[in-house]
């Protein structure tokens, strides 16, 4: 017990003493005694920790179930399929070949280029795809934030990883998720 936190020892002899066993929660009573910490400090303590839980489980309700994740694939999938053809339509207006290694490059660099704009795009200014905006939810960080840059990239190159579209099926976090420390929640209304 030596080793916790003043935080972690007045968890123990509070908030969880049902999860210690009685000599565990005397361990950290006397701890507590040694570091002298004043009584109007544990029930601080105590005040921060049981807010903290409370914000952590109003944010465990917010977050989306599979169901609703797998109405967003195909939503934006839709999306994807959609400015995919207009942006290869308008493109083919500029360019024309009957070259087929060129075709099938252009095919494929319109493909890419839709697919990561469009995900880092809506996702970077607004938090959200099309289908977000449908089911009014947004993309957060796993601590509530506003995702940066960074966080919006890692999600979207994750997105590539084979059979992510169905992991959140399996688990509550997709892949994509969980490798970029984001996750989905209800909108605020």
């Amino acid at each position: 017990m030596s080793k916790q936190t003043d935080k972690e020892l007045i968890k123990i002899v509070t908030i969880d003493k049902e999860d210690y066993q009685p000599l565990a929660v005397e361990a950290a009573e006397v701890e507590i005694k040694k570091g002298n910490i004043d009584v109007s400090k544990i029930e601080q303590v105590k005040i921060d920790i049981t807010t903290e839980l409370e914000k952590l489980k109003q944010f465990e309700a917010k977050k989306v179930s599979s169901l609703i994740r797998f109405l967003h694939f195909i939503i934006d999938t839709f999306a994807y399929f959609t400015l995919t053809f207009i942006f290869a339509y308008f493109l083919g207006l500029f360019i024309v070949t009957t070259d087929q290694s060129l075709f099938t490059l252009i095919v494929y660099l319109i493909l890419i280029v839709v697919f990561f704009g469009y995900y880092i795009f809506m996702e970077t200014k607004y938090q959200k795809t099309i289908g977000k905006f449908i089911t009014k939810t947004s993309v957060v960080t796993k601590d509530g934030a506003k995702p940066a840059l960074g966080d919006i990239l890692r999600r979207t190159f994750c997105r590539i990883i084979p059979f992510d579209w169905i992991s959140f099926l399996f688990t509550k976090n997709g892949l994509h998720d969980r490798l970029s420390d984001t996750t989905l929640v209800k909108d605020d209304n």
